[in-house]
């Protein structure tokens, strides 16, 4: 490298230096986002009703054909939560798709135990039971 090219190289990074601000001083919070955290947080959910069902999926594998026992235990536990807790809507959380899908497809398990949550608005959010 030739010296000019070094003289460039030390004042570009002297320049980036001085110049350099914090990021967190520049950043500004809207408004509606302040609101929100004032009040509930985004991800909670106001629980009117909580129950854990043991689901059972054994007549999936006497009805089903092999290659569609998953996706057929996936409708069933959404079908079993919308009759037993009375709601319209039902949302299974990926903890619960992931132990229903954890053998395959070929190989879901005979029964499962979970919990259902209902929140103010009716909707139900199924969780897996946790381990007493």
């Amino acid at each position: 490298m030739s010296e000019s090219e070094k003289e460039e190289i030390e004042e570009a990074v002297e320049t980036t230096d001085t110049e350099a601000e914090p990021v967190a001083e520049t950043i500004e919070v809207p408004k509606e986002k302040e609101e929100k955290a004032e009040g509930e947080a985004e991800g909670e959910i106001e629980v009117v009703e909580e129950r854990i069902y043991t689901i059972p999926l054994h007549h999936v594998h006497v009805v089903t054909p092999r290659v569609r026992r998953a996706p057929r235990s996936v409708r069933d536990v959404r079908a079993f939560i919308a009759r037993h807790m009375r709601a319209e809507e039902v949302s299974i959380s990926n903890e619960v798709n992931q132990l229903l899908w954890a053998r395959s497809i070929n190989k879901p398990p005979r029964r499962i135990k979970v919990r259902a949550v209902k929140d103010k608005e009716g909707k139900v959010i199924v969780y897996p039971a946790k381990a007493a």
